[in-house]
Parts: C-alpha cells; sequence; structure tokens
C-alpha cells in the first residue's frame, strides 16, 4: 500500500461558519472583519465568501477598500471563539476515519493515510471526506493529494471551492516547471524579485539554479531550501502529537494614529497584563518579552528583552513592555502596537 500525505483546506472557513450559523446570508458577498466593528477605518478584511471575492475582495484588504469593491457585502465583525469551536468540530469529523490527522491551524489540517480502506483509492477518501464534513458541520473544503506536505498543499489550490486534485513526485515537472516561483508554498513576492534579479522566473529555473549563488543570496539555510521546494520535495511525515506554541502575542490597530506617550504606554501595559494571564491560565512562563510597534508610515520594529526568570506577574511583564518603548522613536505617529511573550519550554 503506497502511503498518501492529504491536505484538507477550508473553503473561506470564517465566512462559511458566519452562513451555517446564519443561512439567511448564503449566496450573498459576505466579508468578515479583523476588528469588533468591522467597518471602523483601521479593520482589514480576515476572509471573505466567494461572491465577495469575485469583486477583488481578498484577506488582508483594509475594509475600505472592500466597501469600495462590494458595497453590498455584509460585514461581520470576526468571533474567534466560534471558529476555534466550528475548527475543533471539523477536526473531530476528521478524525473518524483511518488517518492522521496533523492540525495546521483552524481551516487546514494534514492527514497521513497508509492507504488501508477506501479501495486504496485516495480520491475516493477524499470525496469521503468532503460529503461527511458537509453533512455533519454544513462546510465544504478543498483537499489536495500528494506524497509530500509541499504537493498536497499545492494541490488543493488547483481548484478552490471543494475540488479533489492529486500532485505527485511522477507529474511534478510536468504540472509546475513553468508556474512562476510564488506558485510554490513559502515562496512570496519579495523572494520572487530577488530571485527575478538573479534570472530565475519559473519553477523549472529555480530547481536548475545553482546551489551556491542561492546560498549567497539567501543564506546557507535558505538558499538550498528553495531549490528543494522548487524540485517538489516536502516533508512527509504526518503527526498528532499536539502542536504546543513557544509563544502568545496580541496586538492591536488603532483607530487613529497616536504620538502620545502616555496613551502608547497605556496600550502595551493592557496588552502585557492580558498575556500574563493568558500566559498563567495556560500553565506557562514567559522568558522573553517583545514588543513590536508599526508608524503611521507602515514602518515597522520590534524590540525584546530576556526576563532574569521565568515568570507570570502581570506587573513584571508590564513594566518590561513599556521599558522596551524607551528603545523606540516615537516621535512620529503609532499606528500599531503588539506585545508578545516566548514561553519557556515545556519540560520534556
Amino acid at each position: 500500500m503506497k502511503n498518501w500525505v492529504i491536505h484538507i483546506d477550508l473553503d473561506f472557513f470564517m465566512a462559511a461558519v458566519e452562513i451555517v450559523r446564519n443561512p439567511d446570508l448564503r449566496g450573498q458577498p459576505v466579508i468578515v472583519g479583523t476588528g469588533a466593528e468591522p467597518t471602523q477605518a483601521r479593520t482589514v478584511v480576515a476572509t471573505a465568501s466567494y461572491e465577495a471575492r469575485a469583486h477583488g475582495v481578498h484577506s488582508g484588504m483594509p475594509i475600505r477598500a472592500a466597501m469600495r469593491a462590494c458595497p453590498d457585502a455584509v460585514f461581520i465583525p470576526r468571533d474567534l471563539a466560534f471558529y476555534e469551536h466550528a475548527s475543533a468540530q471539523v477536526m473531530d469529523v476528521l478524525r473518524t476515519f483511518p488517518v492522521i490527522v496533523e492540525v495546521w491551524g483552524l481551516d487546514e489540517a494534514f492527514l497521513g493515510w497508509d492507504g488501508h480502506g477506501y479501495d486504496g483509492d485516495p480520491f475516493t477518501l477524499a470525496h469521503a471526506i468532503q460529503h461527511a464534513l458537509t453533512e455533519q458541520t454544513g462546510l465544504t473544503c478543498s483537499v489536495g493529494i500528494g506524497d509530500n506536505k509541499h504537493q498536497a498543499k499545492l494541490a488543493a489550490a488547483f481548484d478552490k471551492p471543494s475540488g479533489v486534485n492529486r500532485l505527485t513526485s511522477a507529474d511534478w515537472a510536468h504540472v509546475m516547471n513553468e508556474r512562476p516561483v510564488t506558485a510554490l508554498w513559502g515562496i512570496g513576492s519579495r523572494t520572487a524579485a530577488k530571485l527575478a534579479a538573479l534570472g530565475i522566473d519559473t519553477v523549472a529555473q529555480l530547481a536548475a539554479a545553482d546551489v551556491d549563488l542561492l546560498a549567497k543570496t539567501f543564506g546557507p539555510t535558505n538558499g538550498p531550501w528553495l531549490r528543494y521546494l522548487a524540485l517538489g520535495k516536502g516533508e512527509e511525515s504526518v503527526t498528532d502529537v499536539p502542536w504546543v506554541p513557544r509563544s502568545r502575542s496580541h496586538e492591536i490597530t488603532l483607530a487613529e494614529d497616536v504620538t502620545d506617550r502616555a496613551a502608547i504606554d497605556a496600550h502595551v501595559d493592557t496588552l502585557a497584563r492580558t498575556l500574563a494571564a493568558e500566559t498563567r491560565d495556560e500553565g506557562r512562563t514567559a522568558v522573553r518579552v517583545v514588543v513590536k510597534i508599526r508608524l503611521s508610515s507602515f514602518f515597522t520594529r520590534t524590540r525584546q528583552t530576556k526576563l532574569t526568570q521565568p515568570t507570570t506577574d502581570p506587573d513584571i511583564l508590564a513594566a518590561t513592555a513599556t521599558d522596551l518603548l524607551d528603545r523606540f522613536d516615537l516621535r512620529r505617529p503609532v499606528r500599531l502596537i503588539g506585545v508578545a511573550v516566548e514561553f519557556a519550554p515545556t519540560p520534556r
């Protein structure tokens, strides 16, 4: 029996969950915003239904731009707790199949399947999963099948929504070689621009690129890794061992730019104390504090410091975070403030 890696990608997840919650929204352009008030100036699109996407709306778009592109859309504030509950239901459905389920976020998972059952046909298994998810949760998904996670994830994106596709080492070159390097999982526009400067635009060109040149340009680890992706390589193992977070963070995009240091201090203090409570509730301790500041020009910087000893003391974390502000130039208006804590390693 052949082992397969299968990628489950829930279609426009947050918007789809809202449609399940309110079926009257079905068929309408639905946009979920990141803020408590989805139409406030600094809110961005968290996700959008395909009806909204047809108007050019996409994740990360400023909400004002989304409103101009699709003025008739239904705008809904993000309800993270509700989406986490819906995601858990999806993962429970996946675990009823003879697969290993590796959760990769609210809306995606990798499955490891050893080929037993379903006549050894991954397409038969994929369609059974799609049917079960829709029947039990009301949600749909796109499914990718591959020899590794990289291939499976790309395959899932070939035919959205609700498609099933396979991409393997056997047909990798035929399917991928003439595509741009941005078609690969993990290569964005900035990396693509650097590759273009080297005369590398397609997957085939990257697969044939000189490893030493890539290492010189992107570093001894990242350079060869880019060629590794272009050759269709990727992680083949799937594990159901729960992922243990190494950090936690919160950030706030301000309704209006702020220059007052006292106001900035207050926001940092609140974020740090919130993180202290969450860290304590998770049974973890913080060993490092990080502060992020984004100016009105979108210039972004982070500063961090290691704590003298692990703690969840809100006074210590808040004081450390606000002290880090002294290491920023805050003479210009601040648009976004973020605080993160890095956890102490969990005992083995």
